[in-house]
């Protein structure tokens, strides 16, 4: 590029800081690396040949991405681009929500997907470098993921103001024998939690209406169609505006911890880093 654009081997050479032999040199190997002659040295000013004008085509293109690849790495570097890709499962991407507001106001131009996992899958992919940043409700013992508390939930049991136990604050678990509960039918440490209780004690557990997504378990429990367990976080707004009102249930005094985590082994991008700060910081 500098030997057409000075239109001399010893311009360039000057330009280049190199002795005019050495540039020639340099564009014989590209030559020959080619495989085709790029300048036709018989003419008295320095002429492209086809090949030539095709190479130098592609080497002004080249220069371009380069450019564009530094701007594009300083945009990094400020925030002012690139991705955020976070894996969670339905009820744990609730957890995150203020955290996400909170960066967006932040950084803008950050671009933020939640991709939807399985909770128990989440470690996996952050190693296999599928995910940059997983939110779940246990901690993994695996050295290769590291693990931040970003939040402390409960399980509460929900039922609908019409219901029977609405003016009840207390209920014990023997009496919930004949209810429907409504239940979400993805494996979590709470599902098993309830079960595990139930029949430790050996109170029948009606879970005949179970549903995919803690939307439809919230609406169901609204009508009065059965009971819920679920994470008081999926339910705050709902008893605040008295759509829901969570009774206690004496045997049920279950705290659980909301993990952000990433892979030990492995850099964090200047987006996920950022992220990082401003959860735990």
């Amino acid at each position: 590029m500098t030997v057409v654009n000075e239109r001399s081997f010893s311009r360039a050479a000057e330009k280049l800081g190199r002795t005019q032999p050495a540039v020639s040199l340099s564009l014989q190997r590209l030559e020959a690396e080619l495989g085709e002659k790029l300048l036709d040295r018989s003419a008295k000013d320095v002429m492209l040949t086809d090949a030539g004008r095709s190479v130098l085509e592609y080497a002004r293109r080249f220069q371009n991405l380069e450019s564009e690849l530094s701007n594009a790495l300083a945009e990094l570097r400020d925030h002012s681009s690139g991705r955020l890709v976070i894996g969670a499962n339905e009820s744990t991407s609730l957890y995150l929500l203020k955290h996400i507001e909170r960066y967006r106001r932040v950084y803008p131009k950050v671009k933020v997907q939640i991709r939807r996992s399985f909770s128990s899958r989440i470690p996996s992919e952050l190693i296999d470098g599928n995910l940059e940043l997983g939110v779940i409700s246990y901690q993994p013992h695996d050295e290769r993921i590291l693990c931040n508390v970003i939040y402390e939930d409960s399980l509460a049991f929900v039922v609908s103001p019409k219901h029977r136990f609405s003016t009840r604050q207390d209920v014990p678990i023997a009496e919930l024998g004949n209810e429907v509960f409504i239940a979400h039918n993805v494996l979590s440490p709470y599902r098993e939690y309830v079960i595990r209780a139930f029949h430790e004690r050996g109170i029948r557990l009606n879970m005949d209406v179970e549903m995919p997504t803690v939307e439809t378990i919230r609406w169901m429990v609204e009508q009065n169609i059965g009971v819920a367990f679920l994470p008081r976080m999926c339910v705050e707004q709902e008893i605040a505006e008295g759509r829901l009102l969570a009774v206690r249930v004496p045997e049920f005094q279950v705290e659980r911890k909301i993990y952000l985590v990433r892979p030990s082994r492995r850099a964090l991008s200047y987006a996920a880093e950022a992220f990082l700060k401003l959860v735990t910081g």
